[in-house]
């Protein structure tokens, strides 16, 4: 199935993939060279290393941290499609639980990686933008599946909601000497914000 977010035609998916490639640099370059990483590393240096132009990089990016955080902001920008992608029938907390953990963690999160976005504080910034990101799009998802209107109150609340379980799922499971795999950290986070309501919507 082809989401809102999925590239739709070969120009698009190229562009797709050269922009994973200069974030996956763009972090690897980071995280070779320490805690203060990234901000010894230069454009010149990410482009290299991702196979493109300086000039192509700055078309994709406009900051370090940008290109660091762009697997968090695809994430985020494609977590209201994951939830629409659910079977209809299925229960809304159970789909919103689900989608989450289809979008955030499998594949599994790297663990340095995400330790370097949560604990610097440029990339904390990027990342607290990546999931406000997905928070309004998540709320249409969310009132859209569960036949209210989307001006409504529980909606935005529900999807902000989501949006700090995954935060404090990623605080938890990196904070763990011996943690489970992210998705079971995730699942029990998620489940105490979206358990069943009587009004049908889950429980913020």
């Amino acid at each position: 199935m082809t989401t809102e977010y999925e590239p739709r035609d070969m120009r698009a998916r190229n562009k797709q993939a050269t922009r994973e490639a200069i974030g996956a640099a763009a972090l690897r370059l980071a995280l070779e060279r320490g805690p203060d990483g990234l901000a010894s590393v230069r454009v010149r240096d990410i482009a290299e290393a991702a196979g493109v132009a300086p000039r192509t990089y700055n078309n994709y990016f406009s900051s370090r941290e940008e290109a660091v955080c762009v697997f968090l902001n695809d994430q985020a920008r494609r977590l209201g499609a994951a939830l629409r992608a659910r079977p209809g029938g299925e229960p809304l907390g159970e789909a919103i639980a689900a989608a989450v953990v289809d979008v955030f963690a499998d594949p599994e999160p790297d663990r340095a990686g995400l330790s370097m976005i949560m604990s610097a504080p440029a990339l904390r910034g990027e990342a607290l933008k990546a999931f406000a990101m997905a928070e309004e799009p998540l709320a249409d998802a969310i009132a859209e599946r569960a036949g209210v209107d989307r001006r409504a109150l529980s909606p935005a609340v529900t999807a902000a909601a989501v949006a700090g379980a995954v935060r404090a799922a990623a605080r938890h499971w990196l904070a763990g000497p011996d943690p489970a795999p992210f998705a079971e950290v995730l699942r029990e986070a998620l489940w105490t914000t979206v358990s069943p309501h009587p009004s049908g919507l889950p429980h913020p």
